[in-house]
């Protein structure tokens, strides 16, 4: 990018040509593989991730590789079986990086180095149930990459609603930002949150379930017809957009 404002500056470039060059070096091809969107992180203030769930392994750590070389961000794959980041550790594990993997989450951050920042904000995550922790944990490691702490319970939902209050208001007491509220079965639960706080509520469905809800679509339609205001709803298992959202939600102010 300086090298690009020198030439406009010394008149080697006009206006139109300097913009052409920096939408361009925005975005990293890789091998016909993949546009990856380098900047993202300067425009919505968080990096790109891979969604790895269905990408071929050769393009994957082709991609990883050429990222690495090319970004000091840290590196976030989301989807990431547990098999697939044993070869992907085999693979680059003598490169120096560091590997973060959360085995429930099936989300690797790759880091060149640690940074120690203190929290921006607190954000608070909630399950329904044990099943739903995964979603949950996706949330949580994107929140943190995020530079926000995540207050995290689970298993609080409305099957025995006497568990939820006294984790809401200790989430309360902490100032929590927002509140990230994963559910599957007949997604009851962020509802009922909404109705109990006055920060804003994220929905997310889970695909946990049977019969009528199996796949989350009954949680998905529950969340969205809710009469309880301050509720947005993501899709289905999508810990890392309801991560996100949340970060967007803090870093607003």
């Amino acid at each position: 990018m300086k090298d690009i404002l020198e030439r406009l500056v010394n008149g080697e470039l006009t206006v139109e040509e300097a913009e052409n060059l920096l939408k361009a070096d925005a975005i990293l091809e890789f091998d016909d593989v993949a546009k990856f969107d380098i900047k993202r992180n300067n425009r919505t203030g968080f990096p790109e991730a891979i969604f790895a769930e269905s990408k071929d392994y050769d393009d994957l750590i082709l991609i990883i590789r050429q990222y690495l070389e090319n970004s000091d961000d840290d590196l976030i794959i989301t989807k990431l079986s547990l098999e697939r980041y044993e070869n992907i550790l085999n693979d680059l594990g003598n490169d120096s990086f560091i590997f973060d993997y959360n085995r429930r989450a099936k989300i690797l951050v790759i880091r060149k180095q640690i940074a120690k920042k203190d929290p921006v904000a607190k954000i608070g995550i909630i399950t329904a149930g044990t099943s739903d922790i995964n979603i949950a944990e996706e949330a949580r490691v994107i929140v943190e990459e995020g530079g926000c702490e995540a207050i995290t319970s689970y298993d609080i939902g409305v099957a025995g609603i006497h568990r939820l209050f006294p984790q809401i208001a200790h989430m309360v007491k902490e100032g929590v930002r927002a509140f990230i509220v994963c559910a599957g079965m007949e997604g009851a639960l962020p509802s009922v949150v909404a109705g109990l706080v006055d920060v804003p509520v994220i929905g997310v469905p889970t695909s946990i379930g049977y019969g009528v809800g199996e796949g989350g679509r009954v949680a998905l339609d529950a969340m969205l017809q809710s009469c309880a205001p301050g509720i947005a709803v993501v899709n289905i298992d999508n810990g890392f957009g309801a991560g996100v959202f949340a970060l967007s939600i803090v870093n607003t102010d």
